[in-house]
């Protein structure tokens, strides 16, 4: 006799819940998932990925499910908590920000931002956080899925923003997830710096005291012209709408643009540290 097996756990994270309810709510209506995804403009298997827990449902599809399936604002609080629960605070109105700016500058410390980094890599740091016991598995698999819906929004959106990343150095050399994992993130870099709209920029470790930043930051041009910046602690994000800190931050950023490696001498680093995770 064939075992049954067990559908996913709705109350295992914020995540699965909210699959859970669109499964539910979907089957008493006795609709496929075809024409759930036709009703709330995704395709279907967008829906079944979503019912599974599998990607993170953007904003404007529970606001369409609540409409859709007349709940009352049950998805948009649902999304809520699992942007509450996965993501730093203060990190989900910058993605937000994100998604719509004209031109995305950003400086890096430490690790490969997250815009650039392959599943493999963002997976090696999300492991590790769960082995610290700072985040639980569920919310590793959220990080990861919203990772992957943010850089398809920002990356492949119908209008792409200019990106501008200066990286330290040390992004490159840190060891993150293996030899095999560094040396497919880096060969990701060159590829995603042929991009028309990717500029990228290496930060040498000799320029040390020059650095303007101390802390990885990022400053969004919207389509109104106005400039936000955001930075982030490892307790929370912060948006920086003052136009005056803003603009002392771009400044900054205007020297380390000179200061870093030209694109071509950035690229050459890129591959040649690639080479040596070989």
């Amino acid at each position: 006799m064939a075992k049954l097996t067990a559908g996913p756990d709705p109350t295992s994270s914020p995540l699965m819940r909210f699959g859970a309810e669109l499964r539910r709510l979907r089957r008493a209506r006795g609709w496929s998932q075809e024409k759930t995804g036709q009703l709330l403009g995704y395709s279907d298997t967008w829906i079944s990925l979503i019912e599974r827990g599998k990607e993170v449902p953007t904003s404007k599809l529970a606001l369409k499910a609540d409409e859709v399936f007349e709940t009352g604002g049950l998805f948009v609080e649902l999304l809520r908590r699992i942007t509450s629960a996965t993501l730093l605070e203060g990190f989900e109105e910058f993605a937000d920000l994100e998604s719509r700016c004209r031109e995305l500058r950003e400086f890096q410390t430490g690790i490969i931002p997250g815009l650039l980094q392959t599943r493999e890599y963002a997976a090696a740091l999300t492991g590790a956080a769960v082995e610290r016991g700072t985040i639980t598995e569920a919310q590793a698999d959220e990080r990861l899925a919203f990772l992957s819906v943010r850089q398809r929004r920002v990356l492949d959106g119908r209008s792409a923003p200019v990106i501008h990343s200066v990286m330290e150095e040390a992004c490159l050399t840190r060891l993150v997830g293996g030899r095999e994992v560094m040396r497919q993130q880096l060969e990701h870099l060159s590829v995603m710096a042929k991009r028309p709209n990717i500029t990228l920029q290496i930060a040498p470790q000799s320029l040390g005291e020059l650095v303007p930043f101390l802390f990885p930051i990022v400053l969004l041009t919207m389509p109104d012209r106005s400039v936000i910046g955001y930075t982030e602690t490892h307790a929370r994000g912060y948006v920086e709408r003052r136009s005056a800190v803003c603009a002392a931050w771009e400044r900054g950023y205007d020297r380390l643009q000179v200061e870093a490696m030209s694109t071509a001498a950035s690229s050459d680093v890129i591959r040649s540290i690639g080479k040596g995770f070989e």
